[in-house]
C-alpha cells in the first residue's frame, strides 16, 4: 500500500503498524484523535464503520475504520478491539459524517458511541425489542422476537403559528415507504424529518449464512435500481480477497453493464424531474429514450436490469463481436434521439426556472454529511470511485468528471444531462476496445483468514461500497453495505429548508434516493 509520507509520519508517531492484512490496530483512546487528523488534516475520505461481533474468534467486538485516500488511490483500515466492553468513543466531534454510521453500530450491534452528541436507534423500528441486536452472531436470524410497543418521538419545532405535515409512510406513487415530518411556518418549511427503516429486510444478517453464489444473488436485490452496481462491488471485493484476476474481457463487460446501468437510471431522472415542473413532453420523451436502452439491457444479458449478469470471477455470459456492433449501432441512435430531445428541453425556460433556486443544499452541509455522487457533483465536488479509486479498467478510459455549483435543483439535472454524452463516450471505448478471451475464472473455495477487503464501485447515484470480513476459519462472516442514499438522505432535509412543502417532490425527485439502499 502506497502512504503519503504524511500519513506513514501520523501511524509511526502513534505506534501504529499494519498487520499481513494490512489492518492498522489502534488503541481505544486514540482513535478519536487518530481519524481527526486523517480526515480532517490529511483530507482522506470515510468510507465505512463497520463493527463485527469476533467473540467466537476471542477478540470480542470490532470496530474497522475505512478511510480512503484519493491521491493515492488507496484504502486505509484502523481496527479498534473492545474485547467484551459495549462502549467505544465517538468520533463525530472530528468527522461528522462517522454519525450514522455510530448509530446504525448502536442499533444492530447494542455497542454505544460515548460522546455521539444525538444518540438513537435507526433502520429498526418501535416493534423490534431495543435489547435485541440482529447483527451480533449468538442472534439467530431465522427467529421472530417478541414485539415491542414503543413510540418514535419526532424532534419538535415550537412557536406561534408553526404546525406539523406528515407525509408517508405509505405515498400515492409505486414507491417504497418512509415517512416525513414537516414543521412549517405558513407554507415555508422550517425542517424536515426523515423516519425511515420501513423496508429493512435484514441483508447484513443474511450475507452471513447464504452461500456463496447465493451470496452474489443478494446482492443484486439491495437497491433494485442498483442491480449491477452492487452486484459489481461485491465480486471486486471477494475477487481482492481471494488475489484473483479477472479476464480483460470480463472486465470490459462489467463496465459496459455499469454503464448501461448508469445511462437508463439518468434517462429515468432527467426525465421524473423534468415531471416535476409540469414539462409533461421532456418527461414523456425520456420515458420513451430509457425504455430503448431497458430493450438493450435485455437483449444484451437476458434482463432489463441485467440481473444474474454479475458472477465472481467474471459475468455469467459473453456477448459476441457481431452483438456489441449491433449494440454500438443502437447507441448511437439513442444518443442522437436524446440529443434532438434535449436540444428543445433545454430551451424551456419555464421549465429551468422552476428548477433554478429550489432544494439548494450549503456546501459545507453537504461536506459535514459526507454527501455522495450526483449531489455532491451538484455542488462542484467531483466524487466519483471511477476516478478516485480506479476499478476494473475505468483506469484506462477516458472520461470527465462534470460539475456544476450551485447545489440546486437544476444543478442536480444538469449534472445528469452532462454526464450521459460522458457515458455514451466510455460505452464506445469499452466496445471499440473489446479483448478476446474468456469471460469467467474459477474462484478459491476458501479465503485467506481474518481478513478484510473493499469492494468500491460508482453506482449512478454515487459510490457503493461493500466491506468484506472474514473469521479465523477463512469463511465470510460480515458483509457491510454502504449505498449512497445512506449518506444523501441526510441532505435532503437541508435542500428542502426555506422552501414551500409543494416543492418537495421536486427536490426529493432531484436526489432520486433508494429507501431501500438506505434500509437494507
Amino acid at each position: 500500500m502506497n502512504l503519503r509520507p504524511s500519513i506513514q509520519s501520523i501511524f509511526t508517531q502513534n505506534g501504529v503498524v499494519a498487520d499481513a492484512h494490512g489492518i492498522y490496530d489502534v488503541s481505544v483512546d486514540t482513535i478519536a484523535s487518530l481519524a481527526t487528523n486523517l480526515y480532517g488534516n490529511e483530507q482522506l475520505l470515510l468510507l465505512s464503520i463497520v463493527a463485527n461481533d469476533q467473540r467466537n474468534d476471542g477478540k470480542g467486538f470490532c470496530i474497522y475504520y475505512s478511510f480512503g485516500d484519493p491521491i493515492e488511490h488507496t484504502v486505509m483500515t484502523l481496527r479498534i478491539t473492545l474485547g467484551d466492553a459495549t462502549e467505544f468513543p465517538s468520533i463525530v466531534d472530528g468527522v461528522h459524517e462517522a454519525s450514522w454510521y455510530e448509530k446504525e453500530i448502536y442499533t444492530l450491534f447494542g455497542l454505544t458511541p460515548i460522546g455521539h452528541p444525538h444518540i438513537q436507534r435507526v433502520l429498526l423500528h418501535e416493534n423490534w425489542p431495543a435489547d435485541v441486536f440482529p447483527l451480533r452472531k449468538d442472534f439467530d436470524g431465522t427467529t421472530r422476537p417478541e414485539t415491542a410497543h414503543e413510540t418514535f418521538e419526532f424532534s419538535v419545532v415550537e412557536g406561534e403559528g408553526i404546525f406539523e405535515v406528515p407525509v408517508g409512510p405509505i405515498h400515492a406513487g409505486i414507491i417504497e415507504p418512509g415517512h416525513f415530518r414537516f414543521s412549517m411556518a405558513g407554507e415555508e418549511i422550517l425542517q424536515l424529518e426523515a423516519r425511515l427503516g420501513w423496508v429493512h429486510k435484514g441483508i447484513e444478517k443474511l450475507f452471513e449464512t447464504l452461500p456463496l453464489d447465493k451470496k452474489v444473488t443478494l446482492s443484486e436485490r439491495i437497491s433494485g435500481y442498483s442491480s449491477i452496481g452492487h452486484s459489481f462491488a461485491f465480486c471486486q471485493g471477494v475477487e481482492l480477497m481471494a488475489g484473483v484476476a479477472i479476464s480483460a474481457r470480463a472486465q470490459h463487460i462489467r463496465v459496459l453493464c455499469a454503464e448501461l446501468e448508469r445511462l437508463a437510471n439518468h434517462m429515468n431522472d432527467i426525465g421524473l424531474i423534468m415531471l416535476g415542473t409540469a414539462y409533461n413532453f421532456g418527461s414523456s420523451q425520456l420515458a420513451r429514450i430509457r425504455e430503448r436502452v431497458m430493450q438493450l439491457n435485455e437483449m444484451l444479458t437476458g434482463s432489463r436490469y441485467m440481473r444474474g449478469m454479475m458472477t465472481l470471477g467474471g459475468v455469467s455470459k459473453d456477448i459476441s463481436d457481431a452483438t456489441l456492433a449491433d449494440t454500438q449501432k443502437e447507441l448511437e441512435s439513442i444518443k442522437k434521439d436524446f440529443d434532438d430531445v434535449m436540444k428543445i428541453c433545454r430551451g424551456n425556460i419555464t421549465m429551468t426556472n422552476r428548477m433554478e433556486g429550489s432544494g439548494t443544499i450549503d456546501k459545507e452541509a453537504a461536506i459535514d454529511h459526507g454527501v455522495q455522487g450526483l449531489a455532491a457533483k451538484a455542488m462542484g465536488l467531483a466524487r466519483d470511485a471511477r476516478k478516485e479509486f480506479p476499478y476494473s479498467v475505468y483506469g484506462d478510459l477516458q472520461f470527465e468528471i462534470p460539475t456544476q455549483e450551485t447545489g440546486d435543483v437544476y444543478a442536480r439535472w444538469m449534472v445528469r444531462v452532462l454526464e450521459v454524452p460522458e457515458i455514451f463516450n466510455l460505452l464506445k471505448q469499452v466496445i471499440t476496445s473489446m479483448p478476446s478471451g474468456s469471460v469467467s475464472v474459477s474462484i478459491p473455495t476458501s479465503l485467506p483468514a481474518n481478513a478484510i477487503s473493499y469492494g468500491i464501485t460508482e453506482g449512478w447515484r454515487g459510490t457503493i461500497v461493500h466491506t468484506i470480513l472474514t473469521n479465523n476459519k477463512g469463511e465470510i462472516t460480515r458483509v457491510q453495505v454502504r449505498d449512497p442514499s445512506f449518506l444523501n438522505w441526510h441532505a435532503v432535509k437541508y435542500a428542502v429548508k426555506g422552501n414551500v412543502i409543494l416543492d418537495f417532490p421536486l427536490i426529493n425527485k432531484s436526489f432520486n434516493l433508494s429507501y431501500s439502499g438506505y434500509d437494507r
